[in-house]
């Protein structure tokens, strides 16, 4: 059986504002924006190239038997490229606030680029404070081998 992760849900506080920084700011594609009733709309969006999709949401009750996540409270989503370099630019030129590129090597995090796989990361988080990781991938999901 295939398990596949498909969505994402990500707390905020304000739909239309999360709509504004996912679509023109970190250029994901907005999927679909539907009101489901009376105060209920929920949009989803998806990174360029991305097998998953994040969705936000308002006036969605929690499942039965399980409790909401807080605004901001999701932390360490993670999105791959195969240029960190031109990645972080488009998302800083975009106005997205993101930090300096590092590099985990024997030493623990460094500022910088590294030119070694999977190494090199940046961050930035949305209005709400939901955190993410950016890190340059060497090839296309599509081209790598399963482990």
């Amino acid at each position: 059986m295939e398990w596949t992760l498909e969505l994402v849900v990500v707390p905020i506080t304000d739909i239309d504002r999360a709509k504004d920084f996912y679509a023109n700011r970190c250029g994901f594609t907005v999927d679909h924006d539907s009101t489901m009733g009376e105060g209920v709309r929920v949009i989803q969006f998806t990174p360029p190239g991305s097998r998953c999709s994040i969705a936000v949401g308002t006036g969605i009750p929690p499942m039965p038997g399980r409790g909401d996540m807080a605004p901001g409270s999701l932390q360490g989503l993670q999105l791959c490229v195969l240029d960190i370099r031109a990645a972080h630019k488009e998302l800083g030129d975009r106005g997205v606030g993101v930090s300096p590129i590092h590099h985990l090597g024997a030493d623990g995090w460094a500022e910088g680029y590294r030119e070694a796989d999977w190494s090199s990361f940046f961050h930035f988080a949305d209005p709400d404070g939901n955190g993410w990781y950016v890190q340059e991938a060497p090839t296309s999901l599509a081209r790598r081998r399963p482990f």
